[in-house]
């Protein structure tokens, strides 16, 4: 065994399976509803059930991810949650996803922030210390119930799902290459200290924001490795909208059929800290043997991780252990009224 080689040994992916259309929000707002369609290249978005959260969400994800790893609990070593929605400002969600799967106590919990980058910071962590041989198996997860304020441009877009990754060092479904992290202090979105809604830059959010940390960290990884766009079968960015990735890609030298199948937005919204992580479990659902999945994140203030992974022979044997991600997208879906949807995301409150 390399002691050097680490990466994905089990996946997978939630996606509660309420919706709302663009068209239901923009009625409700007086908007012209095919301008956000076009503009934002999203048709519509997931909402989270009135019981569902950040940390239900990282349950049901990474039960999945063990069903694929077919490994026993009690030697996960460590579990990490990325997201920018944590139920608790002050208790872990980490302990609870922990205790929900039966890990041992004897178990490293953290949470991450950083912005919509903080589902691929607990990824990078998570299979650091399984590199410097700390643990056998550690977890990082991303995941969101975004938010959005009422009538504004984010609430056609904020969404829910999480995605979960065990990482060690045997029996690897994909095996990380190189990784790269660029950051610069770039306040393009934020969230203060009891604030419910983010507020954002507007346009100020693509340029010098997502495309200058994406554009950034992708150069990077790409000279690190010696390798080209068109060594790769697969690619996914952060989806904040459905163009800002297409464009990102063509920025960079990869087509639109090299991220097709981890371009989620359309139909799923913007997960934040899930985004660029449940498009990469798409694109493992169906990746083959060999094939190099090339992956860039981005998170406001502002950073981007890149990692790029090589596909191995175990991966055809559990991709069909666990529902698809994009199963679960587009089917069975529930849509809900506008004021269902206030109601579910806690936007309207009943009276005393």
């Amino acid at each position: 065994m390399d002691n050097n080689k680490a990466g994905i040994v089990g996946y997978g992916a939630y996606i509660p399976r309420y919706r709302i259309r663009v068209e239901e929000i923009a009625k409700v707002w007086g908007a012209d509803a095919n301008s956000y369609k076009k503009g934002l290249d999203v048709l519509e978005k997931s909402v989270p059930g009135p019981d569902q959260d950040t940390i239900s969400m990282s349950v049901e994800a990474t039960k999945y991810a063990l069903k694929r790893a077919k490994i026993d609990p009690q030697e996960i070593g460590a579990i990490y949650i990325g997201s920018e929605s944590h139920p608790y400002a002050v208790k872990p969600s980490g302990t609870i996803v922990a205790e929900a799967i039966m890990a041992t106590p004897d178990i490293h919990c953290a949470d991450y922030e950083f912005a919509c980058k903080a589902g691929s910071e607990a990824m990078f962590v998570s299979m650091s210390l399984i590199k410097a041989g700390e643990m056998k198996y550690a977890i990082g997860i991303g995941g969101d119930t975004s938010q959005g304020a009422p009538g504004d441009a984010l609430e056609y877009t904020t969404a829910a799902g999480s995605a979960s990754f065990i990482f060690g060092k045997d029996n690897l479904l994909a095996e990380c290459l190189y990784t790269h992290s660029y950051m610069t202090d770039t306040p393009d979105f934020w969230r203060r200290e009891y604030m419910h809604y983010p507020r954002h830059g507007g346009r100020f959010t693509g340029e010098p924001a997502y495309f200058k940390h994406t554009i950034g960290c992708g150069k990077k990884i790409l000279e690190k490795s010696g390798m080209n766009p068109s060594d790769f079968q697969w690619a996914v960015f952060h989806q904040p909208n459905g163009k800002f990735p297409k464009r990102a890609a063509k920025m960079l030298g990869f087509s639109f059929e090299q991220i097709k199948q981890g371009w989620l937005v359309p139909l799923l919204g913007n997960t934040y800290s899930g985004a660029s992580p449940i498009g990469l479990t798409a694109i493992l659902d169906v990746a083959k043997p060999g094939d190099l999945i090339f992956m860039v994140s981005y998170g406001s203030g502002s950073g981007s991780d890149g990692f790029i992974f090589k596909v191995t022979d175990k991966l055809p044997e559990v991709q069909n252990l666990a529902p698809h991600t994009r199963y679960q997208l587009e089917n069975n879906r529930i849509y809900l009224d506008y004021g269902t949807y206030t109601k579910y995301r806690g936007k309207i409150l009943k009276a005393e």
